[in-house]
């Protein structure tokens, strides 16, 4: 379900981004993000949702290579709300990633400081001096070379859960700023090509929204895109793992 709209109510609309999108947004286009985002829609859906570009808002952002659950507010009012509730930790974000090798132990928090890398601005690293920054993680797999880790991001620091995984030797497959091709040290030539997949394997997968304006809470997935599932087939891990 790449490319589509998982819900959508008078306040807000919630898309599955697919890997490749930027949601970049120039100063002098303000509204770039979101149209690239509603163009990566199948032809039709805007108008069969009553979208109106113009009155739309990206509420957050996911790297460019980054699939998965993206938020967007219908309205200014509804944008200032949903602004107020990630800052105020009233939103839960879970991500799928496969990394390569097995995070010991297997359920924990990786809470390290973050700031840019000096010799190289593409990338963040672990600094004393860097802002606070705490991940949560849950091995769902761990079949040989790899292993599916459920995240839950508890602050929102730029490439926060790319650089934790790095930081604790287990890179994202995919992930070349951070961890490097790897894939080619597989000895099965399926399992290879299935690890260098074209984009990073990081997966927004669940957004938890807190209900407000005559909403209740609502629990948005986003059905991980193909390289990942091409990956874990290969690798022999059950859908049940996702459950």
């Amino acid at each position: 379900m790449e490319g589509a709209i998982l819900y959508a109510d008078h306040r807000v609309l919630a898309v599955a981004k697919p890997p490749g999108v930027s949601l970049a947004t120039p100063r002098r286009q303000p509204g770039a993000a979101v149209a690239r985002l509603l163009a990566a829609l199948p032809a039709g859906e805007v108008e069969r949702w009553g979208i109106d570009p113009a009155d739309t808002f990206l509420v957050h952002r996911l790297d460019v290579g980054t699939s998965g659950v993206v938020l967007l507010a219908r309205g200014a009012e509804a944008h200032r709300r949903a602004l107020g509730a990630f800052a105020a930790g009233e939103v839960e974000k879970t991500y799928l990633a496969l990394c390569w090798g097995h995070p010991r132990p297997s359920q924990g928090s990786w809470s390290w400081p973050l700031a840019p890398d000096p010799r190289d601005r593409r990338r963040m690293r672990v600094d004393p001096g860097g802002k606070p920054s705490r991940s949560d993680y849950r091995v769902l797999a761990a079949p040989p070379h790899a292993a599916l880790v459920e995240l839950i991001p508890r602050t929102g620091r730029t490439h926060q859960l790319r650089a934790h995984l790095a930081a604790a030797g287990h890179p994202i497959v995919g992930d070349d700023l951070y961890g490097g091709p790897r894939h080619r040290g597989v000895r099965d030539p399926r399992l290879r090509q299935a690890l260098a997949p074209p984009h990073l394997l990081l997966h927004a997968w669940r957004l938890r929204l807190p209900g407000w304006d005559g909403v209740g809470e609502v629990i948005l997935t986003a059905p991980p895109p193909a390289a990942l599932s091409v990956a874990l087939a290969a690798l022999g891990v059950e859908s049940e793992a996702l459950q």
